[in-house]
């Protein structure tokens, strides 16, 4: 069994050899992926701002924050599951990838099943606290609730493509999201133009897109006699558990921490008005691809990171962080100037009101321009967890990016309401977030190269 183990881990040979390339290999699956996730709502919001107006497309677009607390929540406990089940392969105990696989499965469906309990009776109350405009709130509701009936199959999604990359995969993701990314397309303009289903119908194509995403993987993942997994979920390993959740907690209290910033930001946007709401989601759905990329990178950066931790060579670890620094800086740059000057023609498929179109531009300047800040951020951070060191940067990101944007939201927007004003905070929040993460990672290393101290170390049995 081990014999097939090895075979199948070295497949990406994460463990030896040059890392650009594998890098490259890895990330660029897990790019389009990340990027397909993104297509679900941005597919929804082309059709409603096409076919139904610009109060259909405001609508979804004012839950654009909150659906992303969500994906944050899953995604960073899942990457909990990638880092354990990773530093098993590169430890080679096969014993412990079968039973964290398992303990994996159980938490997916069980925390699908516990934020869809939990939120859909309080669904009102969450799109108050959005302060979504009145005249936005049914078409707003409608699409929200239909959406929170897919979370259980988001959760199993992020989870099931976690324990494919930590082996190396990153393409068995992408090939199931490509598939229901077709068939929301299909189902949106089928829902929307032939049964006249307006938002219940484009919600509804996603939650049905999102399901069919999670049982490809699921059906993969049962094919792999590695992981052990079967179509009823087994036992959970309490201890297997908590390693995750201490690994996986911080970085999804991490995300979640950017993603409720975005909530506050979202709502002073909504106070705006639906010209705000349309341009600033518009923009949203250009600028979040290039951040897909390159988080796509420091998502590979932890998973190299855990494996050659597991396999105890730390001269391989630190390299990986240097590498991938320097392949996503240029990248993030170009992509820059890329969208800067394709975003006018690619807003046009959006909305056809110049006001709306102004808005968003001024958006895409502030956010995209700056962003090269946060790839210190992200590919840090992203190497931090790949030692089982997940905590430091999760406070570091709530200290700065919560604190600044609602410092700013309740002070310097107060005074001047103003859509440039409020975009601002972003890049500002980034720059602070950046030095402190930065500081933590240095801080980490000259421990780890003086001292040889292990964080966390995998433990055998």
């Amino acid at each position: 069994m081990f014999a097939r183990l090895k075979n199948k881990q070295n497949q990406m040979g994460m463990l030896s050899g040059s890392i650009w390339d594998k890098l490259v290999l890895f990330s660029v699956p897990l790019a389009l992926t990340n990027v397909l996730q993104q297509l679900f709502n941005t597919a929804d919001v082309a059709v409603l701002g096409h076919y139904l107006g610009n109060e259909a497309m405001g609508a979804v677009g004012s839950l654009t924050a909150v659906i992303s607390l969500f994906v944050a929540l899953f995604g960073g406990l899942a990457l909990g599951c990638n880092v354990v089940i990773a530093k098993y392969f590169g430890a080679q105990e096969p014993l412990r990838i079968v039973r964290a696989s398992q303990t994996a499965a159980c938490m997916a469906l069980v925390l699908g099943l516990v934020c869809l309990v939990c939120c859909y009776p309080v669904a009102d109350h969450i799109l108050i606290l959005l302060s979504v405009p009145e005249d936005l709130l049914p078409l707003s509701k409608v699409y929200f609730e239909y959406y929170l009936l897919g979370l259980p199959a988001v959760a199993i999604y992020n989870f099931a493509a976690a324990m494919l990359r930590s082996q190396g995969d990153t393409t068995s993701p992408f090939i199931s999201l490509a598939v229901a990314s077709l068939l929301n397309i299909v189902l949106n303009l089928f829902f929307t133009l032939h049964l006249h289903w307006g938002v219940a119908g484009v919600a509804m194509a996603t939650s049905l897109a999102n399901g069919v995403s999670a049982l490809i993987l699921i059906l993969m993942l049962m094919r792999r006699q590695v992981f052990g997994l079967s179509l009823i979920p087994r036992k959970l390993d309490r201890g297997e558990c908590a390693e995750m959740l201490r690994i996986g907690l911080p970085a999804a209290i991490q995300g979640m921490v950017f993603c409720f910033s975005n909530v506050l930001v979202q709502s002073a946007i909504n106070s705006l008005g639906p010209i705000a709401i349309a341009g600033s989601a518009a923009a949203f759905t250009i600028e979040i691809n290039m951040y897909c990329l390159m988080s796509a990178f420091a998502q590979a950066a932890t998973t190299f990171v855990s494996q050659n931790y597991g396999a105890r060579n730390l001269a391989r670890c630190l390299r990986v962080t240097r590498v991938t620094l320097a392949l996503t800086l240029p990248l993030n740059l170009v992509m820059s100037l890329a969208i800067i000057l394709a975003a006018p023609s690619l807003l046009g498929f959006f909305s056809q009101d110049p006001k709306v179109l102004d808005t968003a531009m001024v958006r895409i300047y502030l956010i995209v321009l700056p962003n090269v800040v946060t790839i210190f951020i992200d590919v840090l951070s992203g190497a931090l967890r790949g030692y089982g060191c997940s905590l430091q940067p999760a406070v570091a990101t709530l200290v700065a990016i919560c604190g600044i944007r609602v410092v700013w939201v309740f002070t310097v927007f107060k005074i001047w309401p103003d859509f440039t004003v409020l975009v601002a905070s972003y890049p500002l929040s980034w720059l602070v977030t950046a030095l402190f993460i930065t500081f933590v990672y240095l801080r980490f290393r000259r421990v780890v190269l003086l001292h040889g101290h292990h964080v966390h170390p995998v433990r055998s049995h």
